[in-house]
């Protein structure tokens, strides 16, 4: 027979805690990389040339008519087909189902993984061997070369479950490790560290790209060495979190083996049916989902906008993106104090404002004004990191108990299974007015919706309901 714990409790002492915190921020800084770096700088554009490489030797021993023609040229080697499960596609569409088939697996692994470090007390362990199988994927990224798509494919897909899994074991340390009072700081310095961690180690990856000639090196073994340095990044600094975290939950679940697997099924299961009970939780997530989609949106397609609408050279682009990295920072560590005065949802309500306000002015800017784009990059930096971290915080007042990490694999989940509104709909209104302007205007959409429905939750009978203590500011 189980018991259900009462959840875990801050350690008394703040010496105690303040050592834990600093500990915990360190798996943002070592983490981000993966997610800038692996994914968003690296990962489209390399991948889909080693896709186009195994095409164009398919093509070489084939023939042209292997390749499929869309533009009326024979050489047109982008468009060639490759094949996988006896399924054939354009190279160049690899990345896109890459990143959906890595999303659909996530969906599947991230909630047993919550089930069973809320189970066990050994969430520190599961953070450790999720991280360390992410940066052992991402290191592993340094043989992807000569047409090897096919392992790129595998190793990224087990770099996301690394990913997701970690994040989910890591968001669920925030109640351990701070009380109600101090989350709404702890979880804005932590996400500014990330941006800070993420930035730093994309700085000197770019710097290695950009003068790659210089050491001797080429493009593609500069991509391939920058995977292998992302590895490390994220597998040495993931050690500080390791050593100063301590189990906290209180088991309550006796299983060991694979027992602990169906016993985790089990306590997901209950976790889903018992969820019913806690509307206003899932009220807030919902308009979470709603905001965030808009904000990842906004991320994922600005170097597009910058790229073909503004007519911005890729250096430019490759700067902005450094530009909103560090200013994240900045921006992350205000959030912080500002929800300290004003509380989390004043503050989130205030973002959603300039997020409103910055998209705005990305509508007007001049083409080739390169100024013009780094002010806005730097708005969206201010904003960035802050709006998810105090959200992060927020919804962790309002989950039950001991139910921590399922929680937050609902708040994964629930992000990438609507992660595909907001490029729909900047894809849809740019095809139908050829204006990628009246896209990125589209988007305040989310925006405008997000702030209306987090106003309309009732945070302090959420925060009650959920059986928790609600800080002094809200």
């Amino acid at each position: 027979m189980t018991t259900t714990p009462e959840g875990p409790v801050p350690a008394a002492d703040v010496r105690d805690r303040k050592r834990e915190q600093r500990g915990w921020y360190f798996y943002d800084w070592a983490n981000s990389t993966f997610y800038t770096s692996v994914i968003t700088v690296f990962g489209a554009l390399y991948m889909s040339s080693v896709a186009a490489d195994a095409a164009k030797a398919d093509v070489a021993r084939n023939g042209p008519n292997a390749c499929v023609d869309a533009g009326g040229a024979d050489d047109n080697l982008v468009n060639c087909d490759i094949s996988l499960f006896g399924l054939a596609f354009p190279a160049g569409s690899l990345w896109g189902y890459l990143l959906a088939a890595a999303t659909v697996i996530q969906v599947l692994v991230l909630p047993i993984t919550g089930a069973i470090a809320d189970r066990s007390q050994y969430k520190k362990r599961i953070l450790g061997m999720f991280a360390f199988l992410g940066a052992a994927a991402s290191a592993l990224l340094f043989f992807v070369a000569e047409g090897r798509w096919e392992l790129g494919l595998v190793l990224y897909v087990i770099g996301n479950i690394g990913y997701g899994a970690s994040i989910v074991t890591y968001y669920s340390f925030l109640p351990d490790i701070a009380t109600p009072d101090e989350r709404d700081e702890v979880s804005a310095r932590g996400w500014a560290f990330g941006y800070l961690g993420g930035g730093v180690a994309l700085a000197v990856q770019l710097a290695f790209y950009l003068s790659r000639d210089a050491f001797g090196v080429s493009e593609s073994t500069a991509v391939r060495i920058c995977y292998l340095s992302s590895g490390i990044w994220w597998a040495l600094f993931t050690l500080i979190p390791l050593r100063r975290l301590h189990e906290h939950q209180r088991p309550h679940g006796g299983e060991r083996g694979l027992s602990v697997v169906t016993a985790g099924f089990a306590e997901l299961r209950a976790t889903v049916r018992a969820a019913k009970a806690f509307p206003l939780t899932l009220a807030f997530l919902g308009a979470y989902l709603v905001f965030t989609d808009g904000i990842s949106t906004v991320v994922s397609v600005s170097a597009q906008y910058g790229k073909e609408e503004l007519r911005f050279s890729d250096e430019v682009l490759i700067a902005t993106i450094l530009v909103i990295q560090f200013v994240a920072y900045l921006g992350g560590m205000a959030h912080g104090l500002i929800a300290r005065r004003f509380g989390a949802k004043k503050t989130i309500l205030g973002s959603l404002v300039v997020w409103i306000v910055v998209i705005t002015a990305a509508f007007f800017i001049e083409e080739r004004a390169q100024f013009q784009f780094y002010a806005v990059a730097a708005g969206i930096g201010l904003v960035l990191g802050g709006t998810n971290a105090l959200s992060r915080s927020l919804y962790s007042q309002m989950i039950p108990p001991g139910k921590e990490a399922q929680y937050y694999s609902l708040y994964e989940i629930g992000e990438r299974g609507t992660s595909w509104l907001g490029p729909l709909l900047f894809a849809g209104v740019g095809h139908a007015t050829g204006s990628f302007r009246y896209a990125i205007i589209a988007l305040i959409v989310f925006f405008v919706l997000g702030f209306i429905f987090v106003a309309l939750v009732p945070v302090r009978r959420a925060i009650a309901a959920a059986g928790n203590t609600a800080p002094s500011v809200l």
